[in-house]
């Protein structure tokens, strides 16, 4: 495996991304477009999900582009690392992670959203969708690929057995995500979302999505009803 220790945390004020995917042609191809963007730096990159983890904990970037399935540690493991509550303990916030996929109904993509990845993206989406996916995670924002989402959320459509969630499921929504959820079980639009966590109609709507993938729903009905019956909200 090959891993590059990059930059030092903290060298610039530009949005710091690190690569991971075990091919070395596609982390090039990603080097090259995002190092002619200014403002976002490439500061290392990893060929595997291992050498990835250990590549963020020693650079501290903003986003991790991760590509969903490479041989050992896969992208879809490696998020539930930098996500987990251990990692937040050890090194702080985890920076926004964007899955790379090269099929849109790739189900690992959905096990890497359940994990905790912040966006999606295909490999065949346009060159200047890379740039906006990365500036959006930094912000905290999500990133949903129309292609990616749409297959997901009709694989969750067709199930025939009634969702659940756990506490669990729930805890591992983002801060916002659980904020976004609480105001669509008081009833509240996308507009009445935005307006009252001072958010974009387009950011909430990511939001919405992600919770969906993460929950295994397809609507908002269902959401509200998980809300209520794991307690996260209360008559």
């Amino acid at each position: 495996m090959t891993s590059d220790a990059g930059l030092p945390a903290g060298s610039s004020g530009a949005v710091r991304v690190v690569l991971v995917d075990d091919e070395a042609l596609i982390r090039a191809g990603l080097r090259m477009l995002l190092d002619a963007e200014p403002g976002i730096e490439v500061v290392g990159e990893a060929s595997d999900g291992h050498d990835g983890v250990r590549l963020v904990t020693d650079t501290n970037p903003d986003v991790v582009i991760m590509d969903v399935r490479m041989p050992g540690v896969d992208g879809v493991e490696a998020t539930r690392r930098l996500t987990s509550s251990d990692f937040a303990e050890a090194h702080g916030t985890p920076p926004g992670i964007l899955i790379l996929t090269t099929f849109s109904d790739d189900v690992a993509v959905r096990d890497a959203v359940r994990a905790g990845a912040a966006g999606f993206l295909l490999k065949s989406a346009a060159p200047s969708v890379l740039p906006e996916a990365v500036r959006a995670l930094a912000k905290g924002e999500g990133w949903l690929d129309p292609a990616v989402t749409r297959a997901l959320l009709q694989e969750l459509a067709s199930r025939s057995e009634p969702p659940t969630a756990t506490p669990a499921e729930i805890e591992a929504l983002t801060r916002r995500e659980r904020e976004v959820l609480l105001a669509m079980a008081d009833g509240r639009t996308n507009a009445q979302i935005a307006q009252q966590l001072y958010l974009s109609e387009a950011t909430v709507k990511s939001h919405v999505h992600r919770i969906f993938l993460k929950l295994g729903i397809t609507d908002r009905a269902q959401a509200v009803s998980l809300a209520f019956r794991t307690g996260l909200a209360r008559s």
